[in-house]
């Protein structure tokens, strides 16, 4: 399911936004967008830095490498080229990832990139159940009180997981079964969520499977319905449950079942 991926050189992600997609489905106001430069729109990066050091899947023990091919002092420059896993860090899986999901990462919408966030704060329920999986009636309590989850919306499990980021022993909590122990979704939460017409769900942990899954019953739920994941999500806690609109661009991997991914959330900054 982790096809590794070989790239001889840097690469730069740069986003260029056509909003005309997004309108269609909740777009951002135009003021959120142009607040940005003046400092009355806030940037909040949901991504963790890619590194050797982050929590992998267990079994994926090479994860990254990275290796010097110029120096400024040999050559007048620096480059790199780096080799990484697709499902490591922050990242996105595409629907492929599990058949019959058939659209590659390079193949996802690209208005499916941008939309409203629904966070969904689940916390206290995971302080006391690392096990803790979203409920249908947990989506309707938070409909109650900020409205239908919109069509187009990105929704986001805030578990607070990412307390325990960088260190992989407390962030897989595996117990001496070798079973990790960690929240995430419900299949039932996902139809729900899915029946609203959003395009992803996303998470603040390895795995919008909770950790004990055997089956991946959501993966093989939300994904061949044409949705995508984001897994790992950095800086959760300093979004609103309704109110940014998220930005979600992977890398323009060919073929690739997912991939490194730099998601943002703009709001209003108070």
């Amino acid at each position: 399911m982790r096809r590794s991926i070989f790239v001889t050189c840097a690469i730069v992600a740069a986003g260029a936004v056509l909003l005309s997609g997004a309108q269609k489905r909740n777009a951002a106001p135009s003021d959120l967008l142009s607040g940005i430069p003046s400092g009355k729109t806030r940037v909040v990066d949901m991504t963790y830095a890619i590194n050797d050091k982050l929590p992998a899947w267990p079994g994926d023990d090479r994860t990254f490498e990275a290796k010097v091919n110029a120096t400024p002092e040999k050559d007048g420059y620096f480059t790199r080229s780096f080799w990484m896993l697709e499902h490591y860090g922050t990242h996105m899986d595409a629907p492929a990832h599990f058949p019959p999901g058939k659209l590659f990462l390079d193949q996802i919408p690209v208005d499916h990139f941008f939309g409203p966030a629904a966070v969904i704060d689940v916390r206290d329920d995971v302080a006391k159940d690392a096990d803790y999986r979203l409920t249908a009636v947990r989506v309707e309590k938070w409909e109650a009180l900020h409205g239908r989850v919109p069509p187009g919306a990105i929704v986001v499990l805030r578990t607070g997981w990412s307390s325990r980021w960088p260190d992989q022993a407390r962030y897989r909590n595996m117990d001496a079964n070798s079973v990790m122990h960690f929240p995430g979704y419900f299949v039932a939460a996902a139809k729900l969520l899915m029946s609203r017409g959003v395009v992803a769900l996303g998470i603040d942990t390895l795995s919008i499977d909770y950790g004990a899954s055997k089956d991946f019953e959501v993966h093989r739920t939300d994904l061949p319905a044409g949705l995508y994941n984001l897994e790992n999500l950095a800086n959760v806690d300093q979004l609103p449950e309704a109110g940014a609109f998220l930005i979600a661009a992977p890398i323009k991997l060919e073929g690739g079942s997912g991939g490194a991914v730099r998601v943002f959330a703009i709001l209003p900054n108070k």
